[in-house]
């Protein structure tokens, strides 16, 4: 199984490495990332970059598309080389998939046109302008497209892929490998749930500008 994850400059680096440590433990899998070039990619803050070891046009046939979001997805909402290749892809994949912000770059390519969808909670409303229904939840499973609303809920995402893909007991083998039994300190996780004033401050600094027209 080939699973493609697309970089672009300012990606989230968690939306692409989260759903690589799942995936990559699965059995008969190779995760490859992808790039309008080939070489270093780096994430939002610039401090990170990591390599896209093929293009876009290398990687024609993946079983498994991820699309991490982040502040650079603003770029790719109009049409483009990555919604060509989206579109070209999806056409042949098991599952096409998105992370964060990534649900709207594949909405803005059409991919998602008349499903449910979920992204960041400060992006979900943009959802509805690309012919989308959004959902407050986690993970969002519409038909083979699946979707994970902010960052860390790539690794839920993946694991309800894995379970999906290769079956429940390797999803769980894939689970406690990396020991994942998030327990945070805080349950401030959810603008439902964490204090006003931090969702307020949060509103008044967000990184997710409104997209241009696509």
């Amino acid at each position: 199984m080939l699973v493609a994850v697309p970089l672009f400059d300012r990606f989230t680096a968690l939306d692409a490495v989260g759903p690589y440590e799942v995936l990559s433990r699965l059995p008969d899998t190779e995760v490859v990332f992808v790039g309008l070039d080939s070489g270093p990619v780096r994430t939002e803050g610039g401090g990170l970059g990591l390599v896209a070891d093929a293009t876009l046009e290398q990687v024609r046939r993946p079983d498994v598309v991820v699309v991490p979001g982040g502040p650079g997805q603003s770029e790719h909402m109009s049409e483009g080389p990555l919604h060509r290749w989206l579109r070209a892809v999806d056409e042949t994949t098991v599952r096409t998939t998105a992370v964060c912000t990534g649900s709207l770059i594949l909405a803005a390519a059409g991919v998602l046109a008349g499903r449910t969808a979920t992204s960041h909670w400060l992006a979900l409303d943009q959802l509805s302008t690309l012919d989308v229904t959004p959902s407050g939840e986690r993970v969002v499973v519409d038909g083979k497209y699946v979707t994970a609303a902010g960052v860390s809920s790539g690794i839920d995402m993946a694991l309800v892929l894995a379970g999906e893909l290769v079956g429940e007991q390797t999803a769980q083998r894939v689970q406690l490998g990396i020991e994942y039994d998030p327990r945070p300190p805080y349950d401030a996780g959810a603008p439902d749930k964490a204090p006003a004033e931090i969702v307020a401050a949060l509103r008044e600094r967000s990184r997710f500008p409104r997209n241009r027209a696509v």
